[in-house]
């Protein structure tokens, strides 16, 4: 009898040595495993520079035009406006959502853009092309007068696509439509009067 419950002591003590043993290793090797692991979640050299403020040079825009760069991993819409397209945006503001630009101000607008033109120089626009229903890209639709899916006293602006959500020159929502907001409008600033610089302004 009391040899029988010496060898149960003595397995179990081996059972013990053995599963400590085990565990001790599994942990080890987890280690091993989790380092590798957790520094795929470290910050590419990419997705550093993708905060990173974009210098455009608009120099050679001309009147009508519009080019795109990205920043933050969104399109940024730089418009050079001619004065015909800075005209309409008196004529669209009661037909809008929200023409003064009083929702998130600090969002979606900042204060050098709290204006009607939405911009620091009147001619020149700077948007995120994003639609704020759901996240479409929406079209140029600069030509005036009817064409489909628009009014046939269309004065020029933007078109989502998707859900049909519309935006005058000045990135401003028009009333009853998908989308809530108007167009971010990015930091930027002027380094010289033909360079902006956008994901920065003077109080950065």
């Amino acid at each position: 009898m009391s040899d029988t419950l010496a060898d149960k002591k003595q397995v179990d003590s081996s059972k013990r040595t053995w599963l400590i043993t085990t565990g001790v290793a599994g942990a080890v090797g987890g280690a091993s495993v989790a380092v590798p692991f957790i520094s795929t979640f470290q910050p590419s050299e990419k997705a550093k520079a993708a905060g990173a403020a974009v210098e455009v040079d608009i120099s050679a825009m001309k009147a009508g035009e519009k080019v795109t760069v990205e920043w933050r991993g969104k399109p940024v819409w730089i418009v050079k406006r001619t004065p015909e397209q800075l005209a309409t945006l008196k004529k669209t503001e009661s037909q809008l959502a929200d023409p003064k630009s009083e929702r998130k101000p600090d969002e979606l607008t900042p204060a050098y853009a709290r204006n009607e033109n939405r911009s620091i120089k009147p001619e020149i626009l700077v948007a995120v092309g994003i639609c704020s229903h759901l996240g479409c890209s929406p079209s140029d639709k600069f030509q005036l007068g009817a064409q489909p899916s628009l009014p046939d006293d269309w004065q020029g602006g933007f078109l989502c696509p998707c859900h049909g959500s519309t935006f005058d020159m000045a990135g401003r929502v028009f009333k009853n439509k998908p989308a809530p907001d108007n167009l971010e409008v990015p930091p930027h600033m002027y380094l010289s009067d033909t360079k902006l610089l956008i994901g920065e302004d003077k109080k950065a």
